[in-house]
């Protein structure tokens, strides 16, 4: 698995990320994520990240295009994984540049964090 994006309920998503996220599969992604918008107003999104390995490296991680055009649809983002990527998990979602709040949960957190997508 490398990337998929689920409708949860109302405006929750859970975007689950395994192996090495390549790019191909994040620009992927995002054109999901870009249609749901659509005619989804303001979201909120669980990203688990299991057996998440890194990102592919050589990619263009830096276009900021997607964040620009749609970074005020997301309204929290809620980051499950391993803590050993917290640090670049948070930086990876621009946590310091977003408007919404972005967290992270350790893997055995993974209820916490629905709980606070929801609050």
């Amino acid at each position: 698995m490398a990337v998929s994006l689920r409708h949860e309920h109302d405006n929750f998503y859970r975007v689950d990320i395994g192996g090495v996220l390549q790019e191909r599969d994040f620009l992927a992604f995002q054109r999901s994520l870009a249609a749901e918008l659509e005619g989804a107003g303001r979201i909120r999104l669980l990203v688990v990240l299991t057996g998440f390995e890194g990102w592919a490296p050589g990619a263009t991680w830096r276009d900021l295009a997607f964040y620009v055009r749609h970074g005020d649809d997301i309204e929290r983002i809620a980051i499950v994984g391993d803590d050993r990527w917290r640090d670049e998990a948070l930086m990876f979602a621009a946590a310091d540049l977003r408007k919404a709040p972005v967290t992270y949960f350790g893997a055995i957190d993974a209820a916490q964090a629905g709980a606070w997508l929801s609050s």
